[in-house]
């Protein structure tokens, strides 16, 4: 019952991590987004490149924010990674921290090994 809930447990964080990675792409991807059309309306209208200058570097910094953020939690995915091992229950649990294997095993598709 115990070791159920602490799998459970890391599952979830496990799970929330990940949707938190990938969140943060997709902000990424957005804020590029943003970024080329304020230049094609930049373009398209004609004004000069002053106009909107603040704007478009308050962006860059948001992005340059955000790309600092991913690493964070590129490195809070690390830390989780290494303190499982002194969770009991967890040391031999794995929920795809690190990299795949290329191929299948003849295990199939486990998803929680302990």
């Amino acid at each position: 019952m115990r070791k159920q809930l602490i799998e459970n447990a890391a599952f979830e964080v496990a799970t929330q991590v990940r949707a938190v990675e990938d969140t943060i792409d997709q902000a990424l991807g957005e804020i590029a987004e943003l970024q080329a059309r304020m230049l094609r309306a930049r373009s398209t209208t004609g004004i000069g490149v002053i106009t909107g200058q603040g704007a478009l570097e308050n962006l860059a910094q948001a992005l340059q924010s955000l790309v600092a953020a991913r690493g964070g939690m590129g490195n809070c995915h690390l830390a989780l990674v290494d303190a499982k091992k002194n969770v009991p229950g967890l040391r031999t649990v794995a929920f795809g921290d690190t990299e795949c294997p290329e191929e299948k095993t003849a295990f199939g598709d486990l998803r929680v090994v302990a």
